[in-house]
């Protein structure tokens, strides 16, 4: 227990030193709720999708959001309909503005399946000793409200079919884009079974 904590605040604190130089840009929400119509068909007109394949991006970290499209768009993040439709915005600007929008959104919650809710529990706040899978509440808050001086997103209210879907994708280095590894080395420790019950749990967590 005490070295999955450990690891958490370690890690923490190296994802704040590595951004905390990073200039602050900020996006004008009005132009992002224009250019957002084209993203309407997956994430929903105000970010809470209703497929559990695409995350809901109401209430999500701004600097978060910049860093995944503009991974998308130089190809450091891979997804068969995401990436054509990141490198079709047209400017930096607008990757700024639609960050602005979809982070000033409120998000509509989620539910969890009260069967796995127990253990995933027990894995977000205290991680899997006998693994070293670090606690999730150590990066992303009790609450799953992230850390966005870090850029460690919101994931309280997240479809859970999509939390599970970035883990496995993390397991098997399909999604590479996480700084120093850290997703990756928490979620090749972590069983199919272990994965869904702490998807469920974030699913339901408000803040």
């Amino acid at each position: 227990m005490k070295k999955a904590i450990l690891f958490a605040l370690a890690t923490s604190f190296v994802g704040t030193a590595v951004f905390a130089n990073e200039s602050a840009k900020t996006g004008d929400a009005t132009k992002g709720k224009t250019l957002s119509a084209v993203c309407a068909a997956c994430h929903g007109a105000d970010g809470n999708s209703s497929n559990p394949d695409w995350p809901k991006l109401a209430g999500q970290g701004e600097a978060y959001i910049v860093k995944q499209l503009h991974d998308f768009r130089e190809d450091k993040r891979a997804e068969a309909t995401m990436t054509p439709m990141a490198k079709g915005i047209a400017t930096d600007e607008d990757v700024l503005h639609l960050a602005a929008y979809f982070s000033s959104q409120k998000q509509t919650g989620g539910t969890a399946n009260k069967d796995k809710v127990a253990a995933g529990e027990k894995i977000y706040r205290g991680g899997i000793m006998a693994s070293g899978v670090a606690a999730c509440s150590g990066c992303h808050g009790p609450t799953g409200m992230g850390n966005p001086p870090a850029k460690y997103p919101r994931i309280s209210g997240q479809h859970a079919k999509y939390i599970a879907k970035q883990l496995k994708a993390f397991r098997s280095g399909s999604r590479t884009n996480d700084p120093g590894k850290m997703m990756r080395n928490i979620a090749a420790k972590m069983s199919d079974a272990e994965i869904e019950a702490v998807a469920e749990y974030i699913a339901g967590l408000h803040d």
